[in-house]
């Protein structure tokens, strides 16, 4: 990005073109390779096409490049025709001459990965026209600069007229439309942190906060006349704790600060920033992976370089064994209550199982606020959950979050906003258990999970923080304000009234109660990921799997069981209780701590379309781990239906009747 940008006033390079993704793709091959060249004036909103999600923008191998440069190359090499062809040939969007590209609604759905407005970018687009976008890649769009407009614009462009940069940014909060009029978010924190740029101050005045809320007043950079308040929608810059990357990120991350701040850039806070090696563990021994080895040990090796230039946290891999997932590490290690942590993974909000504000953001946004300290917060709404009663034996935390996510995700009530958890039920749920309410948030859609503190969350992280009590760390907990607005609702779960649920095959938002499923059959058990590879859930398979072994059983013909790690303090104290013989004993595959199956990267994932998987991991999207079909479930549904062979309810007692009957 240079000083020139963004212009003044906008108007169409005559020597550049338009390529409009229309939903006759024969008219997009048209455009790329025979010169057509399309008029906004000619076409509707339902000539162009819907719903273009980032995996189509940027598969999933296109990521395995760290160079936008490299990503642009591929551009929509997810797009293919009916033959099942790519659309978008190795150059053809770098190579066609185009400065603006346009589509209908939801432009950008999907995953969060900034590869995608990358691809676009690094192709020669500077302006991007949709009916709509999804708002985190409308956020990335705004981190990268580019300029995002309507087709109304689009047509006035196209008939010659200028239009004032104000058009386009005029519709955002100030700092946004500051960050779009300086060209991106590193020329803003440049000139921010250079005293070029004076932050308003926050305008809102003295009022009851969540925790949300309190979490971000506490760090905000320009607080108001009546001190550190905040609203949702708040635009602020805020002070960021620390954070973490991982191999699929970091790379980026490190080029991107070189790029912007030279070779000797710094990074602030670097005792509480960390870089991990657990997504791509496996990879070596993913055949489908194999074309791209080279391009992952580059980013092993350029993650490697990162750590030694910035001095950060070194979870990475020694000898192939990894500490563990990234979200697992951090929770043990260094998320301390009422931290403000940024990490480069959607799941980053499991962290708010430890009272803290944690959410995933993109590679740019996190190398800019490593660099600087600071990021921008719009500040989310907040929707509370006040447990009460107890779960009943049967049923774990996963249990309560798929009935949220099929009650009150699937009709948007989390969307983009803060999860508040508390009452009395939550002081029921141990604190890993709490972590997994929060971990799965991400797949709410909402922005990030956070649970009150209490005594039981003390001397956890008591344990793991040598030198603090737990009487200092209970001081230090964030809680609401008794007048506090929750603009998404209080809402009552009642844990006793949980049953032993499942998502069904293709999204974890839609559940169903065990009870309610035909007799569904199982090739493949898998326990394990940053949801549920806790010591809790290890506690929850070591349970059933003593169950089966007493009663003579082991895992059933057919089935495949595996259980992995989160990190090798869960693997350590498995040792330590006995549990690894008693795994054996059962029958069950250990794996070595990291991401593995959750990713389709390592053991557990299925081969063929017909196999199904019960699963304790957080997403089942179609081929995330493997063609079959896959079903969530909690560790103790995953653990019963091992031995039993078909997805089932875990009770006390169970495995007598069915070794009987064998």
């Amino acid at each position: 990005m240079t000083d020139s940008w963004p212009p003044e006033a906008v108007r169409l390079n005559p020597d550049k073109r338009v390529l409009f993704l229309t939903k006759d793709l024969e008219l997009i091959k048209q455009q790329l390779y025979h010169g057509l060249d399309l008029q906004m004036a000619d076409l509707t909103v339902d000539d162009l096409l819907d719903d273009i999600n980032t995996d189509v923008m940027t598969p999933a191998w296109v990521c395995f490049r760290h160079r936008p440069a490299d990503i642009a190359l591929d551009a929509y090499a997810g797009l293919l025709d009916e033959k099942g062809e790519r659309v978008f040939t190795t150059r053809a969007l770098m190579d066609g001459g185009f400065e603006a590209i346009v589509s209908g609604l939801r432009k950008g759905t999907g995953s969060s990965r900034e590869t995608a407005a990358q691809c676009e970018r690094w192709s020669g687009i500077r302006y991007v026209f949709a009916a709509s976008f999804a708002p985190i890649h409308e956020r990335n769009n705004i981190n990268l600069g580019q300029l995002m407009g309507d087709h109304a614009q689009l047509e006035r462009l196209q008939q010659g007229e200028s239009i004032p940069l104000d058009d386009f940014t005029d519709r955002y909060d100030p700092v946004t439309r500051t960050i779009l009029e300086q060209g991106g978010l590193f020329p803003f924190s440049k000139k921010v942190t250079g005293g070029q740029i004076e932050l308003p101050a926050n305008a809102t005045g003295k009022r009851g906060m969540t925790m949300a809320e309190k979490m971000v007043a506490a760090k905000m950079l320009n607080p108001g006349a009546e001190g550190a308040y905040v609203a949702p929608d708040d635009p602020v810059l805020a002070k960021v704790d620390g954070g973490y990357s991982h191999e699929f990120t970091t790379a980026q991350v490190h080029d991107f600060l070189a790029e912007e701040y030279g070779a000797d850039y710094k990074v602030q806070n670097p005792e509480k920033l960390a870089v991990f090696e657990d997504h791509l563990l496996y990879a070596d021994g993913v055949a489908r992976f194999a074309p791209f080895i080279s391009q992952i040990q580059t980013l092993r090796d350029l993650q490697n370089e990162f750590q030694q230039h910035t001095g950060v946290r070194d979870y990475q891999a020694k000898d192939g064994v990894s500490p563990g997932i990234c979200h697992q590490i951090a929770r043990e290690e260094f998320v301390d209550p009422g931290d403000f942590i940024q990490a480069t993974d959607s799941h980053t909000c499991m962290g708010g199982g430890s009272n803290a504000l944690t959410y995933g953001v993109g590679a740019t946004e996190y190398a800019a606020l490593i660099h600087s300290g600071f990021t921008f917060v719009k500040v989310p709404e907040t929707i509370r959950f006040e447990l009460t009663g107890e779960l009943a034996s049967g049923c774990t935390a996963k249990d309560v979050i798929l009935h949220i996510l099929d009650t009150f995700a699937k009709r948007e009530d989390t969307l983009n906003r803060s999860m508040e958890f508390g009452g009395p039920g939550l002081t029921s749920m141990s604190v890993d258990e709490r972590a997994t309410l929060c971990n799965m948030a991400t797949e709410c859609t909402a922005r990030t999970g956070i649970c009150e503190g209490d005594a039981l969350l003390a001397e956890w992280l008591a344990e793991r923080r040598p030198g603090s009590s737990a009487e200092e760390i209970a001081a230090s907990f964030i809680f609401p304000d008794e007048d506090a607005v929750y603009v998404g609702g209080t809402h009552e779960i009642n844990l006793s009234a949980i049953q032993p649920m499942v998502a069904t095959p293709g999204d974890p938002t839609y559940g169903a109660n065990i009870a309610e499923l035909d007799n569904t059959a199982i090739q493949i058990a898998y326990g394990g990921s940053c949801t549920a590879g806790k010591i809790d859930d290890f506690e929850f398979y070591a349970r059933v799997c003593q169950e089966a072994v007493n009663a003579g059983l082991k895992v059933a013909d057919g089935v495949s069981f595996f259980i992995q790690f989160g990190s090798t303090a869960v693997q350590d104290y498995a040792r330590s209780q006995g549990w690894l013989d008693l795994f054996e004993k059962a029958g069950v595959t250990l794996i070595e701590p990291g991401c593995g199956a959750c990713i389709g990267c390592g053991p557990g994932v299925s081969d063929t379309a017909e196999q199904v998987t019960v699963s304790a991991i957080n997403r089942n999207f179609a081929g995330r781990s493997g063609p079959g079909q896959l079903y969530l479930a909690s560790p103790l549904t995953v653990a019963a239906s091992a031995f039993i062979g078909n997805i089932v309810p875990f009770h006390e007692g169970m495995f007598a009747t069915a070794a009987s009957s064998n």
